[in-house]
């Protein structure tokens, strides 16, 4: 028996069926092996060493403890009863450098005493899988180390700095190797949108055409002023994109309103115009690369709408194995953490025979051969592209999920886009001159025309010819005796610049591989980790950076610079490259970064005990005071963050809302909140059955009362009675009926006649609810917490976390109520055993009866398509029966 070892029981399942009844495949789930996670599971043989915390013995060549964790113990078992039994062992573990690490960690760990071979492949097909088998090899000790260096190194990283930040921060912090350089990035790019100074500028944009000619006319165009006696016009491209300062210099001018609307509204178009320079060029277009990891990310995120992370998820099952029925199950695009844009000579002869075949021999343009960017790429990889290159999206969407499909569809027509010809437009460029209080002024018209569309048959984006009427220099526009066209509009358009985009996860992606920081199978936990930690929260698909993650940069900026120094990140990058090639030593590269190169260079271990008794407590600047003048600083508590004015202990406190970023935090912002804080300190009233004092307080979620005060000390501390103030209520709404009517919550409504269970009635931190046996369901307004029947309430719950829209009624033929609910993918409508998903263009409060049941006629009379065993299903019988197989 010859027993196949690869990570994943997906990828295990589509192997098998390639191979004949000699073989087994199992899957490690992942690694085995690791440094330990966690105190507790440090061995005790090291345990009083100074580096045990570490488990790297800093004093002996940076030799690694790794242990075998409790979640992969069970699994180590079983694989060694299956090794036990086996003539030989494949490790077939992905083909990059964690894939080649976990190998070697499950030689290491099974210990097997039969021959041991290394297979590796870019797609898991069955011829594949048949060649890897014919170029076995042995674990490339190289790769290995290349990887176990980099697992010490970001060990080091982290267990040296995050120290600093539990003591100087808040406890529970982390540093990391790449992830503090992307959280910099994010940093650095707020602290640039908020030094941005926002600039106006204006242009003048002329319609011109025959009289009468409406927008669809080819001969209605528009063209743009760009100079004026021979100085050309500011653009967008004039300012800086960091700052906002102007960078045209004196030959080019800024258009003010004045200026631009005496132009639009002057006597320019009554004036004849004459044709300038007219410039008619062809120009190829063309097709992109296919994909790699990062590209893929990117694509995914601004076309499907996919975070990296879902994305990845995603590839990854593409790349597994489908089912593709009739027994056969095999993956359907190559390796998806890949930095190479390198194809295969057989991917190249396919996609050449798809291409002639399906459009004919012009719309070939190959074979492409690109280029990798990347310096530190491996090769020796494939870009992502499908396992068959003539394999369309239609041949196999009814075995996809709709996300699976569309990220397939993505993957398919960039590959084969990228063996296409080129596309060919012709661009035509026309300058205009009119003459206004004797000054020369230019306006530019430009038209665009796709020839031959080549790629863009499978992978263009979606494009509209732009057309010019036919123009020539001399050529009278307006006037007695001028050509059929005329100026029909000039108007003045007014600009902002724009202060540059925070990032997205995907723009952030690009970034570090721009930076050469992090590698594939890095960017996607890197992204996860920093929102993790709170350090980043994303708001509309953007990142930003929390206060908590300002104050972390803060210190490591300005204390250990060199290690949140994008380029000292690449060549640590550089240097784990030189490693996996042979070319440098990993020992004394390790040492060189934890002890330094040279006296002017201590390393990280010295530069931390030198430092550390010069970080203070970090303090992000707000502005000063708009009454006092005081400094206004945000600082980080244990629990939450707060607001200070003025200095030391004596100054005044507040703490912020979560929801208060630091762009919406302002000096007057956070002036009114230490006033509202110095407001609380003051009671409203007293309860009178309590003769407790009532106060209207602010708190990190929001305004709320509070019934008393906190009594006791340490554990045998009570917290009083809070109550959050319903949305919209301001503190200067809440007067002490109110206070009284919100503190009498939660309200019991009943019991559930069915189980017994308390019915209540209650206002949380997302506004009114009912709620049963530890289940909420939301309410409408605050009159309905105090009103809500049992009945009502019971409804509500039934509804499992979905919100009525709108009622419509019973249905005219089942008689069944007929209601708009709001779903996790977006509003629908059902008849209690129909739904049916509102078309986007038609809002929740519009849906009438007779639009209902048209929509519930045709879901119902919708053929279905076969499904899918779920993953989760899959996942489990799979772990189930590869236990039992043991």
């Amino acid at each position: 028996m010859k027993l196949v070892i690869v990570e994943s029981p997906a990828k295990a399942r589509t192997i098998e069926k390639f191979l004949g009844p000699d073989y087994r495949v199992e899957a490690s789930y992942g690694h085995i092996r690791d440094l330990p996670g966690s105190a507790a599971e440090v061995p005790a043989k090291i345990r009083k060493k100074p580096w045990s915390r570490m488990a790297v013995d800093t004093d002996n060549d940076f030799t690694p403890f790794y242990i075998v964790p409790k979640s992969s113990q069970e699994r180590v078992r079983e694989l060694k009863k299956l090794v036990a039994n086996a003539d030989e062992i494949l490790l077939a573990t992905d083909e990059d450098r964690e894939g080649e690490s976990i190998s070697w960690h499950l030689q290491e760990v099974l210990k097997p005493k039969v021959p041991v071979r290394r297979i590796t492949f870019h797609e898991i097909t069955k011829q594949a899988i048949l060649d890897s088998l014919q170029n076995a090899r042995e674990v490339d000790e190289k790769l290995v180390r290349a990887q176990e260096t980099r697992r010490i190194l970001d060990r080091l990283y982290g267990y040296s700095l995050s120290p600093v930040l539990w003591k100087k921060v808040r406890t529970k912090l982390s540093a990391g190797r790449v992830q503090s350089v992307a959280l910099r990035l994010i940093v650095e790019r707020e602290e640039e949108r908020q030094a941005f100074q926002s600039s106006e500028y204006w242009d003048v944009v002329a319609t011109l055409g025959q009289p009468g000619g409406g927008a669809e006319d080819d001969s209605v165009f528009p063209a743009t002023l760009t100079t004026v006696d021979d100085r050309r016009i500011a653009g967008s491209r004039d300012f800086d994109s960091t700052t906002g300062d102007f960078i045209g210099g004196d030959r080019v001018r800024i258009l003010e309103r004045e200026a631009a609307e005496l132009v639009a509204t002057g006597s320019l178009a009554a004036q004849p115009w004459r044709v300038g320079k007219v410039d008619r060029k062809s120009k190829k277009q063309r097709p992109q690369p296919p994909f790699i990891t990062s590209t893929l990310q990117q694509a995914a995120s601004s076309r499907l709408r996919m975070s990296p992370k879902q994305t990845m998820s995603v590839a990854q099952r593409l790349y597994e194995g489908i089912d593709l029925g009739g027994g056969e199950r095999q993956g359907l695009i190559t390796y998806m953490r890949t930095d190479s844009l390198a194809l295969s000579e057989k991917a190249l002869n396919d996609a050449e025979g798809y291409i002639r075949r399906t459009f004919g021999d012009d719309y070939f343009g190959g074979p492409r051969r690109y280029k990798t960017k990347s310096k530190g790429a491996q090769e020796a990889h494939e870009a992502i592209r499908p396992t068959e290159m003539g394999r369309a999206p239609e041949q196999v969407a009814s075995r996809l999920s709709r996300e699976e499909l569309a990220l397939y569809r993505l993957i398919w027509e960039r590959a084969v886009a990228s063996q296409m010809a080129d596309a060919l437009l012709d661009n035509t460029s026309a300058d205009l001159i009119a003459s206004f209080d004797g000054v020369d002024h230019t306006f530019r018209a430009t038209g665009s025309i796709l020839r031959f569309p080549g790629y863009m048959k499978v992978a263009g984006t979606r494009r509209e010819d732009t057309h010019l009427p036919s123009l020539e220099e001399g050529q009278l526009i307006g006037g007695p005796e001028a050509s059929e066209l005329s100026v029909l509009e000039t108007k003045a358009v007014d600009h902002q610049t724009k202060p540059p985009a925070r990032f997205t996860e995907a723009t952030l992606v690009k970034k570090l591989e721009e930076e050469g920081i992090g590698r594939p199978s890095t960017y996607t936990p890197t992204i996860s980790t920093i929102q993790d930690r709170d350090y980043v929260l994303k708001k509309s698909g953007y990142l930003i950076p929390t206060y908590l993650g300002i104050a972390v940069i803060n210190v490591l900026r300005r204390h250990f610079e060199q290690y949140v120094d994008l380029r000292f990140t690449a060549r640590m990058e550089e240097s784990l490259d030189e490693i996996a090639d042979g070319e440098r030593d990993w020992i004394e590269f390790l040492g060189d970064f934890y002890r330094g190169e040279e006296e002017t260079d201590p390393g990280l271990a010295q530069l931390i005990d030198e430092e550390l008794p010069r970080i203070e407590f970090p303090a992000i600047p707000v502005g000063q005071d708009p009454e006092s003048g005081q400094p206004i600083f945000v600082r980080i508590g244990r629990n939450y963050v707060y607001v200070q004015r003025g200095s030391g202990e004596e100054g005044e406190r507040a703490t912020l809302p979560v929801d208060l970023l630091i762009d919406e935090l302002t000096p007057s912002r956070a002036s009114e909140l230490l006033a509202q804080r110095a407001r609380a300190d003051a009671p409203i009233g007293t309860d009178p059955e309590s003769g407790l004092s009532i106060y209207v307080k602010t708190g990190p979620y929001g305004p709320y009362v509070q019934l008393g005060e906190a009594t006791g000390e340490g554990k045998a501390r009570t917290k009083p009675k809070r109550v959050s103030l319903p949305k919209g209520t301001t503190l200067a709404d809440v007067d002490l009926e109110l206070a009284l009517r919100l503190l009498s919550l939660p309200r019991v409504v009943g019991h559930d006649p069915e189980t017994g269970s308390e019915v209540t009635a209650g206002l949380g931190r997302y506004g009114p609810y009912v709620s049963r046996d530890r289940k909420y369901q939301s309410l409408d307004t605050l009159d309905e917490v105090f009103t809500v029947t049992l009945e009502d309430a019971l409804k509500r719950l039934a509804l499992k976390g979905k919100r009525v829209l709108k009622e419509l009624g019973a249905h005219p033929e089942s008689e069944a109520p007929v209601q708009v609910l709001s779903g996790r993918y977006g509003p629908y409508v059902t008849d209690g055993s129909v739904n049916a998903s509102l078309p986007k263009d038609l809002a929740p409060e519009d849906v009438t009866m007779e639009r209902a049941v048209e929509l519930l006629t045709a879901r119902a009379n919708r053929p279905k398509r076969a499904r899918r065993g779920s993953r989760k299903t899959t996942k489990k019988k799979s772990t189930k029966t590869a236990s039992k197989k043991s």
